[in-house]
C-alpha cells in the first residue's frame, strides 16, 4: 500500500504521466466525446443543400410549408464536476493501490483532459457528509490543488451518503455540467436523486473496486471489520457456503447497480485497483462516442 510520503513523492510523476497521455491520446478522445454537449439554440433558417436532415425543425417546417433547420452555437467552455467518495471503504486495497489512490489517478486523467479542452473543473469530496467543495476553475495549478485534496484530505466522516452529495451538487450547479461520480457505490437510496440529475446533466458513474471485493478468495476464520461503522466480527471463509453466499451477494449487488445505471441514462464504468485507469477510460470514451453517434 502506498504511504502518504510515497504519494507526495509521486505527485509530480502523476502530473507528467497524465499530461503525456492526455497530450498523446486522451485529450482528443475527451473532446470528441463531449464536444457539442455544451450547446445553446441560436435560430432556425431555411434548409440549404448539404444540411443534415436530422437538424430539421419539423414544427416550423409544417407551419412554413418548406424545410427549416435548427442552428446552434457551441459554448466556448464546459463545466466538469468530479464527485469523489472518501468514505473509509475507499482506503481499501489488497494490491499496491487503494481505491482512493485509484480515484486520484482517474480524476487526474479527466481533469487534465478537461483543461486541455479549456473546460472548468470543480470538485466535491464526500463521505456521509459533504467534506469539501472546490468551485470550477481552469489551469494546471487548480488541477494540482484538486488532486492534492483527493489524495491527502482527511475526512471527518467514515460512511457513505451519495444521496446527500448529489443533492448538494444539484444546489450549487444549476446549469448543465458534465458530472463524474467516483465511488465503490456501497450505498443505497440515491437512485431518485441520480435519475433527476441525469435528466439535466451528462452523468458518468465510475465504480472503483478491488479484486478481493469481487472474488472473496479467502479461506479460514478471519476477523473482518466494517471500516465505515468500526464494528469487528468473525467470518468463517473455510465454509464453501459462506464463500458462495458473499460471492452471490456481490454478484447481485453488481447486477442491480449496472441495471440501474443502464435504465437511468447514466453512463457506467468499473475500474479495478490493479488496473492502469488510462486504458479502460480510453476504451470507455471511444465506445461512448460510437454509441452516441449511432443514436443520432
Amino acid at each position: 500500500m502506498e504511504s502518504v510520503k510515497e504519494i507526495l513523492k509521486n505527485l509530480k510523476k502523476i502530473e507528467i504521466y497524465t499530461n503525456r497521455l492526455v497530450e498523446q491520446e486522451m485529450g482528443g478522445v475527451y473532446r470528441s466525446v463531449f464536444k457539442g454537449k455544451g450547446i445553446e439554440f441560436f435560430e432556425v433558417r431555411e434548409f440549404q443543400e448539404g444540411d443534415d436532415i436530422r437538424s430539421i425543425d419539423w414544427n416550423v417546417t409544417a407551419r412554413m410549408g418548406q424545410p427549416y433547420v435548427k442552428t446552434y452555437l457551441e459554448e466556448r467552455e464546459l463545466t466538469v464536476y468530479i464527485l469523489v467518495d472518501l468514505s473509509s471503504s475507499e482506503d481499501f486495497g489488497s494490491m499496491e493501490r487503494s481505491k482512493r489512490n485509484l480515484s486520484g489517478l482517474i480524476s487526474a486523467l479527466i481533469s487534465f483532459s478537461a483543461i486541455k479542452n479549456n473546460d472548468r473543473v470543480g470538485l466535491i469530496l464526500f463521505t456521509d457528509k459533504v467534506e469539501k467543495h472546490l468551485p470550477p476553475k481552469k489551469g494546471k495549478d487548480h488541477i494540482m490543488h484538486l488532486l492534492r485534496e483527493i489524495l491527502f484530505f482527511e475526512p471527518e466522516g467514515k460512511g457513505t451518503d451519495i444521496k446527500n452529495a448529489l443533492n448538494f451538487f444539484g444546489r450549487i450547479c444549476p446549469k448543465r455540467a458534465i458530472l463524474f461520480l467516483i465511488s465503490d457505490f456501497f450505498d443505497s437510496n440515491f437512485e431518485r436523486e441520480a435519475r433527476i440529475l441525469a435528466r439535466k446533466h451528462d452523468f458518468i458513474a465510475i465504480q472503483t473496486l478491488d479484486e478481493r471485493e469481487e472474488n472473496f478468495d479467502l479461506k479460514g476464520l478471519l476477523k473482518a471489520e466494517d471500516i465505515e461503522e468500526g464494528r469487528e466480527f468473525l467470518i468463517d471463509f473455510s465454509s464453501e457456503k459462506v464463500r458462495e453466499y458473499y460471492k452471490n451477494k456481490m454478484k447481485e449487488f453488481q447486477e442491480n447497480l449496472e441495471k440501474f445505471f443502464k435504465t437511468s441514462n447514466i453512463d457506467y464504468l468499473k475500474i479495478m485497483t490493479s488496473e492502469d485507469p488510462f486504458k479502460p477510460l480510453e476504451e470507455f470514451f471511444k465506445e461512448r462516442k460510437k454509441r452516441k453517434r449511432g443514436a443520432l
